[in-house]
């Protein structure tokens, strides 16, 4: 049987260019948002802290270390409060180290950690437990604040 091919509309072209280039644009936005491959994308090993609630009492931000990860030396956690969001780790007997959960490369708030290492949640910037970047994309350091524990509490001075 003889084949017959009839032509096309340019509006059934168009629509058939834009359905395949639409599938290809899925396509690439469906691997590219798995995480795989991209060179600035988080770590799988990344796991999220604990969120810590902190109470501001104007010049300090006090956290209560019962019933949450920081009863462990190596311990960490986020901790959210009026006065800002702060990554508090245990980093000895009665030692913690603060510093600011903002990241410095697009603002994200950090909430994951792998092993020593604070992990950005965005574009997988790390930090070590006193703010320096270990790896970027970000190139400034978070800020650390003193801090100072009695009672089970620790203070976080701002």
């Amino acid at each position: 049987m003889p084949e017959t091919r009839s032509p096309i509309s340019r509006r059934q072209f168009c629509s058939g260019a834009c359905q395949v280039a639409s599938g290809a644009a899925l396509a690439t936005l469906a691997t590219a948002c798995s995480g795989g491959g991209s060179p600035t994308s988080p770590s799988g090993n990344a796991t999220k802290l604990g969120v810590s609630n902190g109470r501001f009492n104007g010049s300090s931000v006090q956290v209560n270390v019962a019933g949450t990860a920081l009863t462990e030396t190596s311990g960490a956690v986020l901790v959210e409060s009026t006065a800002g969001v702060f990554l508090l780790a245990r980093t000895g007997a009665n030692s913690y180290s603060a510093i600011d959960a903002v990241c410095s490369h697009e603002s994200c708030t950090v909430t994951g950690a792998d092993g020593a290492s604070y992990v950005c949640p965005c574009h997988g910037s790390r930090y070590d437990r006193s703010g320096q970047v270990l790896q970027g994309p970000a190139r400034a350091a978070l800020r650390q604040f003193p801090t100072s524990f009695s009672d089970g509490m620790v203070t976080i001075a701002l």
